[in-house]
């Protein structure tokens, strides 16, 4: 049974960083796609970043490009989201997904694996 477990997270002042973790188990993850999504009070569920676990090939939603970074550590079997230059509309609830693939899918219906949320807040 695939786990996601997430960690960081927190608040953090307008131009701050933060990291989130995210451990998985349960499975060899060589054949999946990590991803991270959030989700703002009365949105919708968006994709912030995904990478291809053997491959290490990444996605990133246009918001975040070239302030958030997405990468894996593969002894741990940890996906990490270092959030840098952070704007009060980054606040959010952010989840970590996985699921088999071998391209990135930008919409959370295509990840059956979840982590448990974590708030991310942003004050101005």
């Amino acid at each position: 049974q695939v786990q996601l477990v997430q960690s960081g997270g927190g608040s953090v002042q307008a131009g701050g960083s933060l990291r989130l973790s995210c451990a998985a188990s349960g499975r060899t993850f060589s054949s999946y796609v990590m991803a991270w999504f959030r989700q703002a009070p009365g949105k919708e569920r968006e994709i912030v970043a995904a990478i291809r676990w053997s491959a290490g090939s990444t996605y990133y939603a246009d918001s975040v490009k070239g302030r958030f970074t997405i990468s894996r550590d593969n002894a741990k079997n940890t996906v990490y989201l270092q959030m840098n230059s952070l704007k009060p509309e980054d606040t959010a609830v952010y989840y970590c997904a996985a699921d088999v693939a071998s391209l990135i899918f930008t919409t959370p219906y295509r990840y059956g694996y979840w982590g448990q949320g974590t708030q991310v807040t942003v004050s101005s």
